[in-house]
C-alpha cells in the first residue's frame, strides 16, 4: 500500500458557530408577506397579541459544512395539518404560531474550517431593503465575506483578505503556535468588521457605502436596491502597540456614532497557584474606530476585573454598554456607570471596593453562551446545559443592578442565537441542536403563582409519532405541560405585573458528535443468508456520542432495510402498482379533502407478469381477484387513478382500460397515426407512461408521442396527438408530465405576469369549475440531441426551454432570456459552450436522458424538484426556484428575434420566464450502465411512507430520496440486491407501507423502520444514556454491548477529601486548614460504571442487563471482550476486560485495576450474566488492553505487559517500557502498534521463542496520538496514526531502505489533514468491486485489501481505502486538475487545506500519496463538455475515471 484515498461518508454535525442575519431577503420582504392579524383570534390565547416581527434566516456551522436555514412559520388558521407524517412539532400553540420548522437554504461543504463567523448587518429599520452578508473566518488569518446571489440562488464570494504568507510574516512577531484561529465580529450597524489574528493583531474592515465595494457593479441597478453589505478596504491595527499583551475577546458597543470596539484583555497573566495573591488582573478599553482617519483613540477604560473574564457582550441599544461574563460574576460596564454580581461563593472583589451584590442562586458561568431576548433580558447558557435569564434593572439613565435567575434546563450549548423577536436557535456540539420558540408577556402574580411549573426545554408530551420524530436529547425531560414558563419577580419593584417568558420547542437539527467511540455490529434484523454487498447492510454503526445529560448511544446504518410483514415468490414481475377506488365521491372539493385523502387505504394491488396480470384486492389479506374483475389479462405496463381517484386506468401494449372498481367503462386501443394501416398499429406499441390526473401521456416505441385527454364530467376518455409533435422531425428521447398541484400552483408564480398569482387568480379559477383547482399539467419532452422542453397542456405552447440539458450544467435558465441577465456564472458555462467544439468531437453520441421526472411533494413552501437519468447510470437532480430578472429584459426581447422563428409575442406573455433550475449534488453511487434492451422506469414518487415522502429508485443499486426541509437526503437499500419494481401500500395490515420485487423474484410487504430519523446523512437511532459513554465493545456470541459510561453526582465536600486521602501524614494536616463551613459545600464528581445492554428484537428500547459499578474516584479507561487461552484446560475463553485509573490528584501515586468477567453459559438468568474471575491492582492507569495470540496484553502506564491466563491469575510473561503514557494498542498475528500520549507510534513484534517485546522500529518525532491502526493492503502493512492537530499519517517499517537506519525508523508513506480530530480507527475489510471480481478467482467474494473507518469529534465519519498505483497516478492527476477547474466556495485551496498542519514544530513534509475524494466528487457536478474534456487533458476518460470512483465507493459500503 503506497497509496490511499481519503473519503468523507458521513459529514460533521455538531453545529460550532450560528448566527442569525437577512441573507436571502431583507426586513422588507417579510413586512409584506404577513397577513394582518384578524381580529377575531385576539381574545382566544393573550390579550396583547404579538406580532411575529421580521424573521431572518439562521446560519450554521459544523466543521467544513455551511449552511444556511429559513424559518418557515406555521400560523393557526384553523385548518387541519396537511403536512404528511404528523411532522408537527409539539410546544402548542403561541402567539399564533402552532409550529415552526426550519428550511434549509443552500449547503456547502468548504476546503477549511471555518474558525468563527459574524453577520455584517446594514438594515436597521423594518423597511430596509438592504441584506446582510456572512464574514467567515479561516485557520491562520484567512476572512471571506459571502452575499446571497438571487439570480443563482446560492452564496457568492463579494471580497477575501488573507493576511498570510511571505508578506505577512512581521504579524506573527515571531511565533509559530497560537492558542486560537482567528476571531470575527461586526459593528451592530455594519459600519465595519473586526478581526483578531495572531493574537494581538486586530484587522479592521471597513464596509463599502451602498453601491461600491472590490466586487465591480455587475449587478443593474434596477434589482430595488437589495445590495448586500460589502467590504471596501482593510487595515491593521497592532494591539501590542497599544500595550496589551494578552487579548480574551472584543466586542463592538452600541450607541456611538462611530464604531467603538471594547477589548477585554489581561494585563499581566496569573495562575491558579498565585489566585490568591493576583487576581484581579483584567481590563477593558473602548476605542473609536475612525476607518477614514485609521485612528482609535482610547475613549474609556475599566480596570480591576477579574482573573477569569472570557467573553464580553455588547447591550444593545436604548442602555448600551458591555456586560463582561467571568466564571463567578458579572459586570456591566459603560461610559458613565458600572455595576456587578457575584454568582457563587468565589466571587471576589478587588481591596478597598464596594460590596459586590450576590445572585440568589449558585451558579459558575464559565464557558457560557449568550444571546439577547430583549434589550434588556440576556439569556445564558450554562456548562450544564441551564438556561439563565439575566436582566437590566434600568432607571431610562443608568443600570441600576442586575438580576440573574434560572429558567429550564436545556441541550449543551456551543453557540446561540436569537432568531428575530420570537425564536432563539441553540447549537449544540454535543446534543441535538434545538430552535426555540419564546414568548414575553406580562401577567398579575396571583395567577403567576399558581401555575409556576418548572419545566425544561428538552421537548414537548410524549405522543408515538412525536416521540419517533424528536431527537432523543429533546425527549430528555419530559414534561405534561404544553408551556413552559418562567416567572420573574423583582424583589423591591412597585409594579405589579412581571415578566414571563414562555419557551416552545419547535425544530432539532440531529447531531450524532461527538464521536468518542464505535463499535461495528450486527443489525437486530440481519439476515444470515446474505452475501456479497447485500450482507452489508446486516450491519451498523454503534456510536457513543454526545456528553453529560446529551449522552446518547447512536445507532448509524449507511442503507435502509425495511421491516419485512410478509413476502411470496412471484418469478417474472415487471412492475406493481397499487390504486384506489372510491365509489360514491362527491365532485365537490372540500377542505377536509386533503386530510382523508392521505390516510385513505389502496383497494387494489396490480401485478404485471412478463405475459399476465394478477389484480389483487388490498383488504385484511390480500386476496387474487384477477378472475372477477375485468382488468386486461396480459401484460400491463402502467395502472394509476383517474378523475379524484374515482376510476382506475389500466395500459397496456396496445390499448387501456378505465374501471369503475372492477367494472370496465371504456375501453381504448391505440393505432398508429393513419388508422386504416393495420401493420402499423402492429408496430407501435406501448413504451412508457405517465399519469397526471386528468391526462395520460404515452410514449411510443417508434418515437411518437399521444395524450389522452380525460372528461371528469363524464369520466371518460379521449385519445388526442398533440400537433406541435405530430410533424416534429425531432426524435424524443423522454417525456413526463408534472401536475402542479393545489390552489396556488407553484409555477404560476414564474411566469411573466406573476401579479395573477397571489391573490386574484383564486377567484378567477373559482369560475371555470372545480377541475382547477387541481392545478396545472405541463409535459416535459427531451429530445435526442439533448434539449428539454416543458410545454403547458393541453394547449402545447412551449413555456420554457434548455438547450444542451443533457449536460448537466449547474443552471437552467429559459433558452429565450436575454443573456445580459444571467448571472456571471451561468454566463461562462454558455460561453464554453461555444469554445469547446473541437473537444465535442469525441462525445459519446450514444449519450442519452433515459428518464424524465418532476414532482412537488405537498408541503407549504416546497419547490419542484427535476430528475432525469442518463443511459450511462449517472443521475441529474435539479431544484426549482423563481428569480425575478430585472424589468428592461422583457421589453428588448420584443424586438430581437430568438434563434428559432417562433412568434414572439407569444413567447414574451406565457412563458415562464422567472423560472431556473439549480443543480443539487447528490451523496450517491447508484450508477448502473442499463442495458440496451426496454428500459423499465426506475423513478417511483411516494407522498408518505412512514411519515416521509421522496422517490424510490429501483434498479441494481435501490435508494430512497426523501425529501425533508427541501432538501433531499439519499439513503441506499442494498439488503435485496436489485429491485424491480416498488409501490407504496397503506392498508389495515401495512400502515404507510411499501412493497418491492427484488430480481431473485420475491415479492415483499414492508414498513420502513419507524425507530430511525431519516433526516440525516444517514439513517440514525440515538437511545439516550443520561450520562457520558465512552467507550463501546460489541459481544457477538450473545449480542451484549459493554458500554464505559459515567454521570456526575454531586457529594458533599468531606467525602470526596476522605476519598482522596491516603495514608499520607500530608493530607491529614491539610484536613484541618479546610475550614468546617467549606466541608459542607459540595462538589460533583464523575461515577463511572460500565453497562451491559442488549438491544431489544423491536429495535426501539435497550435493556440493560448488567451495571459493573467502579469504586470511587476509580475511572474506567478501557472495556475489551478479548479471546484469551487457558493454559490449564488448554482452551480459548471470552472474557470481558476492564482497565481502569484511580483519578486522586497529583499527590497520590496513580494506581489501575485490571479486571476480568467472565459471561456465564445460561443467558436466560440476568442476575449473573456475568461474573468477576479477576482483579488485581496495578501501578499506573491501566489505559489499553489487548489480546495477542490468546495472551493478555496490559498498557499500565509507561509500560505494557504481556500475561498469559492459568483460568485463575494472570502471569506476566514479558514487558516493553513505553515512553509516557499508552493511548492506544493495535495487534495484527504478532506485531503490535502502540501510540502514545506525546511519543508518536511505536512497532514491536512478540516472539514465542524466547518470549520477548522486542522494537522493530518507531517514528522519531514527537505527535501527540488519538488513534492508531494497521492498515492492510495484500500483503503490505502500514500504521495509520492520528494527532491533536486533525492530521493523519501513514508510516510503514522498511529496514532495507537507507534513510531508515537500519530499520529503527519508522518512514512516513503518506500524511493528509482530515480537519476533524479522528479519535477511532476500525479495519474493516473491502469488498470486492468489477475490477477485483475479474482477477480473483471466481466467486470469492474476499479481498485481501482492508480499509479502516473512522469517527471524529464533529460527528462526521470517513473511511481511508488502499489504492493501487495506476488507480492512484489518475486520480491524482485528476485531483490536481480540479484544484483549478471547479470554483471553490470562499475561494478556498483544497491542496493548502490538505497540507499536514504542524502547528509550529519542525516536522519535515512527507510525500503527498493520498488522494482527496472530497474534491473529485466534484468531478461529477461539471457539465458534460467540461468533464470529457478534463478526461482528454489527463490522457483518460470519462467512463474511465467514473468507475474508477464508482468502485471506490462499492468497495467501502460497509454499512
Amino acid at each position: 500500500m503506497s497509496y490511499a484515498s481519503f473519503k468523507m461518508m458521513h459529514w460533521a454535525t455538531g453545529i460550532e458557530n450560528c448566527a442569525a442575519g437577512f441573507i436571502t431577503h431583507s426586513r422588507a420582504d417579510f413586512a409584506a408577506q404577513i397577513p394582518p392579524i384578524q381580529a377575531d383570534d385576539l381574545e382566544s390565547e393573550w390579550s396583547p397579541k404579538r406580532r411575529i416581527g421580521p424573521i431572518p434566516n439562521l446560519v450554521v456551522t459544523a466543521g467544513n459544512v455551511l449552511e444556511i436555514y429559513l424559518v418557515r412559520i406555521q400560523e393557526d388558521d384553523g385548518r387541519p395539518d396537511a403536512r404528511p407524517g404528523g411532522e408537527q412539532r409539539g410546544g402548542g400553540m403561541m402567539d399564533g404560531l402552532s409550529g415552526a420548522r426550519l428550511e434549509l437554504v443552500c449547503h456547502y461543504r468548504l476546503h477549511g474550517n471555518v474558525e468563527s463567523m459574524a453577520i455584517l448587518s446594514l438594515g436597521v429599520d423594518d423597511r430596509s431593503k438592504r441584506r446582510d452578508s456572512i464574514v467567515l473566518a479561516f485557520q491562520d488569518a484567512k476572512l471571506t465575506v459571502l452575499e446571497y446571489d438571487d439570480s443563482t440562488h446560492g452564496l457568492r464570494t463579494s471580497s477575501m483578505h488573507c493576511f498570510e504568507g511571505p508578506d505577512w510574516h512581521f504579524l506573527k512577531r515571531g511565533r509559530e503556535r497560537f492558542a486560537r484561529g482567528p476571531l470575527i465580529k461586526a459593528d451592530p450597524l455594519g459600519r465595519c468588521g473586526g478581526a483578531l489574528v495572531y493574537g494581538l493583531q486586530m484587522i479592521i474592515l471597513k464596509s463599502a457605502q451602498a453601491g461600491q465595494g472590490l466586487v465591480g457593479d455587475d449587478e443593474p441597478a434596477s434589482l430595488g436596491g437589495t445590495f448586500p453589505a460589502r467590504i471596501e478596504s482593510s487595515y491593521v491595527i497592532n494591539l501590542h502597540d497599544l500595550d496589551m499583551k494578552h487579548v480574551k475577546d472584543f466586542t463592538f458597543v452600541h450607541g456611538y456614532i462611530e464604531p467603538v470596539m471594547v477589548i477585554l484583555h489581561e494585563r499581566e497573566p496569573t495562575w491558579a497557584g498565585r489566585i490568591s495573591w493576583k487576581h484581579h488582573t483584567c481590563m477593558i478599553c473602548a476605542l473609536s474606530i475612525s476607518t477614514t482617519l485609521k485612528q482609535h483613540p482610547m475613549i474609556w477604560s475599566a480596570v480591576n476585573l477579574p482573573h477569569d473574564a472570557y467573553k464580553l457582550l455588547a447591550v444593545p441599544s436604548p442602555i448600551g454598554g458591555v456586560l463582561v461574563i467571568c466564571a463567578n460574576t458579572i459586570h456591566y460596564h459603560s461610559q458613565s456607570a458600572s455595576c456587578s454580581l457575584g454568582l457563587n461563593n468565589f466571587a471576589n472583589q478587588p481591596e478597598n471596593s464596594s460590596e459586590m451584590p450576590k445572585s440568589n442562586i449558585n451558579v459558575e458561568l464559565d464557558a457560557a453562551n449568550a444571546t439577547w431576548l430583549s434589550h434588556d433580558v440576556a439569556m445564558f447558557s450554562s456548562k450544564t446545559g441551564e438556561l439563565l435569564l439575566l436582566t437590566l434593572v434600568y432607571d431610562g439613565r443608568v443600570v441600576q443592578r442586575l438580576d440573574l435567575m434560572k429558567s429550564k434546563a436545556s441541550v449543551l450549548t456551543s453557540g446561540i442565537t436569537t432568531i428575530g423577536s420570537s425564536f432563539f436557535f441553540l447549537g449544540s456540539r454535543l446534543g441535538d441542536s434545538l430552535l426555540v420558540q419564546y414568548s414575553c408577556g406580562t401577567s398579575t402574580p396571583t395567577t403567576a403563582n399558581m401555575k409556576d411549573e418548572v419545566a425544561d426545554i428538552e421537548g414537548d408530551g410524549p405522543s408515538a409519532k412525536r416521540l419517533r420524530r424528536m431527537s432523543s436529547d429533546a425527549l430528555q425531560e419530559v414534561v405534561s405541560g404544553e408551556e413552559l414558563s418562567l416567572y420573574s419577580t423583582a424583589p423591591n419593584s412597585s409594579e405589579s405585573a412581571q415578566k414571563i417568558f414562555s419557551f416552545a420547542v419547535r425544530d432539532s437539527l440531529v447531531n450524532i458528535g461527538p464521536l468518542k467511540d464505535f463499535s461495528y455490529s450486527l443489525r437486530i434484523n440481519a439476515d444470515p443468508n446474505a452475501t456479497g454487498i447485500a450482507k452489508q447492510s446486516n450491519y451498523e454503526l454503534v456510536c457513543c456520542s454526545g456528553h453529560g445529560k446529551n449522552g446518547a448511544l447512536c445507532m448509524l446504518q449507511q442503507s435502509i432495510r425495511p421491516e419485512l410483514i410478509t413476502e411470496v415468490e412471484l418469478p417474472g414481475c415487471k412492475g406493481i402498482w397499487t390504486v384506489y377506488h372510491k365509489s360514491s365521491r362527491g365532485h365537490t372539493a372540500d377542505p377536509s379533502k386533503t386530510m382523508s385523502e392521505d390516510d385513505e387505504y389502496h383497494a387494489y394491488l396490480i401485478i404485471s407478469l412478463e405475459a399476465r396480470t394478477m389484480v389483487l384486492e388490498t383488504a385484511d389479506d390480500l386476496g387474487e381477484v384477477t378472475e372477477t374483475v375485468d382488468y386486461y389479462k396480459g401484460s400491463t405496463i402502467s395502472a394509476g387513478n383517474l378523475f379524484g381517484r374515482r376510476r382506475v386506468v389500466q395500459i397496456f401494449a396496445h390499448g387501456a382500460r378505465i374501471l369503475d372498481g372492477s367494472y370496465m367503462t371504456q375501453e381504448l386501443n391505440f393505432g398508429g397515426h393513419n388508422s386504416d394501416s393495420t401493420t402499423n398499429s402492429e408496430l407501435s406499441a406501448v413504451a412508457s407512461v405517465s399519469i397526471a390526473d386528468p391526462f395520460i401521456l404515452l410514449k411510443m416505441t417508434d418515437g411518437s408521442i399521444q395524450l389522452l385527454v380525460g372528461d371528469p364530467s363524464a369520466c371518460t376518455v379521449s385519445v388526442s396527438v398533440p400537433a406541435i409533435f405530430a410533424n416534429s422531425t425531432k426524435s424524443i428521447s423522454t417525456c413526463t408530465l408534472y401536475h402542479d398541484k393545489g390552489p396556488e400552483p407553484w409555477l404560476r408564480k414564474t411566469s411573466t405576469d406573476a401579479w395573477l398569482s397571489t391573490g386574484i387568480a383564486e377567484t378567477i379559477d373559482g369560475n371555470d369549475g372545480s377541475y382547477h383547482d387541481q392545478g396545472d399539467v405541463y409535459c416535459l419532452v427531451c429530445y435526442d440531441n439533448g434539449r428539454l422542453d416543458i410545454f403547458d397542456v393541453p394547449t402545447f405552447k412551449c413555456v420554457f426551454s434548455v438547450e444542451n440539458f443533457i449536460s448537466g450544467k449547474s443552471h437552467l435558465v429559459d433558452a429565450y432570456i436575454l443573456e445580459p441577465t444571467i448571472s456571471t456564472q451561468v454566463n461562462k458555462e454558455k460561453m464554453s459552450e461555444g469554445v469547446k467544439v473541437q473537444a465535442k468531437k469525441e462525445t459519446p453520441e450514444n449519450m442519452k436522458i433515459v428518464e424524465l421526472a418532476m414532482h412537488q411533494w405537498s408541503s407549504q413552501y416546497s419547490r419542484p424538484f427535476l430528475f432525469a437519468i442518463l443511459n450511462d447510470g449517472t443521475m441529474l437532480c435539479y431544484h426549482a426556484y423563481i428569480y425575478e430578472g430585472p424589468e428592461h429584459a422583457a421589453k428588448v426581447e420584443d424586438v430581437v428575434s430568438p434563434h428559432n422563428a417562433i412568434d414572439i409575442s407569444n413567447i414574451s406573455t406565457s412563458r415562464l420566464r422567472n423560472l431556473r433550475f439549480v443543480r443539487v449534488s447528490l451523496d450517491i453511487t447508484a450508477r448502473e450502465e442499463s442495458p440496451d434492451s426496454v428500459m423499465r422506469p426506475r423513478i417511483t414518487m411516494f407522498k408518505n411512507v412512514g411519515g416521509y415522502q421522496g422517490l424510490f429508485l429501483t434498479g441494481s443499486r435501490p435508494a430512497w430520496f426523501m425529501v425533508c426541509r427541501e432538501r433531499l437526503r439519499v439513503h441506499p437499500q442494498l439488503c435485496d440486491g436489485s429491485i424491480v419494481a416498488f409501490t407504496v401500500l397503506h392498508n389495515v395490515n401495512c400502515n404507510h407501507g411499501l412493497i418491492y420485487v427484488t430480481s431473485q423474484g420475491y415479492l415483499k410487504i414492508c414498513q420502513l423502520p419507524s425507530v430511525f430519523n431519516y433526516d440525516s446523512y444517514w439513517p440514525v437511532q440515538k437511545v439516550p444514556l443520561r450520562g457520558t459513554p465512552h467507550q463501546v465493545t460489541y459481544f457477538a456470541e450473545k449480542n451484549l454491548y459493554p458500554l464505559i459510561i459515567s454521570v456526575p453526582v454531586v457529594r458533599p465536600l468531606n467525602q470526596v477529601l476522605s476519598s482522596l486521602a491516603d495514608q499520607d501524614i500530608g493530607h491529614q494536616t491539610d484536613r484541618e486548614s479546610v475550614s468546617s463551613d467549606d466541608l459542607q459545600k459540595f462538589y460533583s464528581v464523575d461515577e463511572f460504571e460500565v453497562r451491559i445492554l442488549e438491544p431489544e428484537k423491536s429495535g426501539g428500547h435497550w435493556e440493560t442487563r448488567a451495571i459493573l459499578p467502579m469504586q470511587t474516584s476509580e475511572n474506567a479507561l478501557t472495556v475489551r471482550v478479548i479471546t484469551l487461552f487457558n493454559t490449564t484446560t488448554r482452551e480459548n475463553e471470552s472474557l470481558l476486560a476492564i482497565g481502569t485509573a484511580y483519578v486522586q490528584g497529583e499527590d497520590v501515586a496513580a494506581r489501575g485495576r485490571v479486571l476480568l468477567y467472565s459471561f456465564s453459559k445460561n443467558s436466560e438468568n440476568s442476575q449473573n450474566l456475568v461474573l468477576e474471575v479477576y482483579s488485581k491492582e496495578l501501578k499506573g492507569a491501566v489505559s489499553a488492553l489487548a489480546a495477542l495470540q490468546g495472551h493478555l496484553l496490559i498498557a499500565s502506564g509507561p509500560k505494557i505487559t504481556l500475561h498469559k491466563w492459568t483460568g485463575s491469575e494472570l502471569n506476566g510473561v514479558a514487558f516493553y517500557d513505553a515512553p509516557l503514557h499508552v493511548v492506544s494498542l493495535n495487534i495484527v498475528k504478532n506485531f503490535i502498534l502502540l501510540g502514545d500520549i506525546h511519543k508518536s507510534i511505536y512497532f514491536l513484534n512478540w516472539k514465542e521463542q524466547g518470549a520477548q517485546l522486542s522494537l522493530l522500529a518507531k517514528d522519531f518525532g514527537t505527535l501527540d496520538c488519538y488513534a492508531t491502526e494497521f492498515l492492510i493492503d495484500g500483503s503490505t502493512l502500514s500504521l495509520v496514526v492520528s494527532d491533536d492537530q486533525k492530521n493523519i499519517q501513514i508510516f510503514y517499517y522498511a529496514p532495507k531502505m537507507l534513510e531508515s537506519w537500519k530499520g529503527q525508523k519508522l518512514l512516513c508513506r503518506a500524511e493528509f489533514h482530515a480537519g476533524a480530530h479522528v479519535t477511532k480507527f476500525l479495519r474493516l475489510q473491502m469488498l470486492p468491486t468489477s475490477a477485483d471480481r475479474t482477477t480473483a478467482a471466481t466467486g470469492s467474494d474476499k479481498t485481501n485489501r482492508f480499509a479502516l473507518l473512522f469517527g471524529t469529534l464533529d460527528g462526521s465519519i470517513g473511511c481511508i481505502a488502499p489504492l493501487d498505483e495506476l488507480t492512484f497516478r489518475r486520480l491524482q492527476t485528476l485531483q490536481r486538475k480540479l484544484v483549478d477547474a471547479v470554483p471553490h466556495v470562499c475561494g478556498l485551496n483544497p491542496r493548502s487545506f490538505r497540507q499536514f498542519r504542524a502547528n509550529g514544530k519542525a516536522h519535515r513534509p512527507g510525500p503527498d500519496n493520498m488522494v482527496d475524494c472530497e474534491l473529485l466528487s466534484h468531478y461529477e457536478m461539471l457539465p458534460l463538455d467540461e468533464q470529457l474534456e478534463i478526461a482528454q487533458q489527463i490522457g483518460t476518460t470519462r467512463s474511465q475515471i467514473l468507475s474508477n470512483l464508482n468502485d471506490l465507493s462499492l468497495g467501502t459500503s460497509f454499512l
